[in-house]
């Protein structure tokens, strides 16, 4: 179930409402007063959650799901556990999409309250400046100062002696002690989550959050996605750069350090200690071991064992692209000297 904190779960739909909802049609002994109370990936969902199976990979979560219902296409229905109803449909992603947005409501700000909710908790010593934002049952601690026009959203919770700077927000998000976040910063923003439906692209709900560790730094203009369903977390001490972009799901290590452009996709996992270079790219579902370097302008698209460096696009060894692009480089050289440019 996501964070109550930061959504509203609605009333309960049954099997028969979801069906009408997104023209699914429910297979097998009639379930339609089922009752479906949230909406969870295949490997979290229980008997109350509806789920989805996307990709024909993840059959072996399909078969091992606890859900009380799942949307899949038709040549997969018969996979369905015992236990699980299956409801058959040409995009199951979608339809879960349009289950969640209608079972899970974000909270945001209540419309006409002042400019700090009175339900917020502000410990003694908290300095707001000028046009600051705080949304119900935000919680921030003592020591901690907001700059002119920044934003927390309902929910959060801030620690002891952060720093958030001007026009900087915060929502759907828990933040430790000695947090720092500069000026112009997004926390907590939808991740970036698409799939096609009957009638063109549609948002794909994210109901995760963002965690933020003691002692992490977060430079100006830069943006952490909340997760998907997970949540999107950085270890202490981690520190970013100015505009550097952390997508949904990602699980940054401690002690981390993140130059500028740096960009990290959907579900990167991230040991301590590794250290990025500007302009760096790492694609989705990377895995990077503990203390790995990655050269400025690389561009990662698979693992990366613990204490290597990587340079190049698409990355590899670093002593494997400096043979390589030694070799290039006498070969223009041979080129020049005989004429052939």
């Amino acid at each position: 179930m996501p964070d109550p904190r930061f959504f509203v779960t609605r009333a309960p739909l049954s099997l028969g409402e979801i069906a009408r909802l997104t023209g699914a049609v429910i297979v097998g002994t009639d379930q339609s007063d089922l009752r479906i109370v949230g909406v969870a990936p295949l490997d979290r969902a229980g008997p109350a959650d509806i789920s989805f199976l996307g990709d024909k990979k993840y059959l072996p979560s399909l078969r091992a799901t606890a859900a009380g219902a799942c949307f899949v296409h038709e040549a997969h229905a018969a996979e369905v556990p015992a236990g699980c109803i299956a409801l058959v449909i040409g995009k199951p992603l979608a339809a879960w999409a349009r289950t969640a947005d209608t079972l899970h409501v974000a909270r945001f700000h209540d419309a006409g309250t002042v400019s700090v909710h009175p339900d917020a908790e502000l410990e003694d010593g908290v300095h707001l400046a000028p046009n600051v934002t705080v949304g119900a049952g935000a919680k921030i601690g003592r020591g901690t100062r907001i700059a002119p026009g920044a934003v927390i959203g309902p929910g959060v919770a801030i620690g002891r002696d952060c720093e958030i700077g001007a026009n900087a927000s915060v929502s759907f998000a828990l933040l430790g002690d000695r947090v720092r976040i500069y000026a112009g910063a997004r926390i907590g923003e939808a991740g970036f989550g698409a799939t096609g439906g009957a009638t063109g692209v549609v948002d794909v709900p994210q109901l995760g959050r963002v965690i933020l560790q003691d002692g992490v730094t977060v430079g100006a203009n830069s943006c952490i996605d909340r997760g998907a369903w997970e949540d999107t977390v950085l270890g202490e001490n981690t520190k970013l750069d100015n505009m550097v972009h952390i997508a949904h799901n990602v699980r940054l290590g401690r002690n981390c350090v993140l130059a500028g452009f740096t960009g990290l996709s959907g579900s990167v996992t991230v040991g301590d200690g590794c250290a990025f270079g500007g302009r760096a790219g790492i694609a989705d579902h990377v895995t990077i071991g503990d203390g790995a370097q990655i050269a400025a302008g690389a561009g990662v698209f698979r693992d990366i064992p613990a204490g290597e460096t990587w340079a190049g696009v698409p990355a590899q060894p670093i002593r494997n692209w400096l043979r390589e692009s030694a070799i290039l480089a006498r070969m223009a050289r041979e080129r020049k000297r005989t004429g052939h440019e």
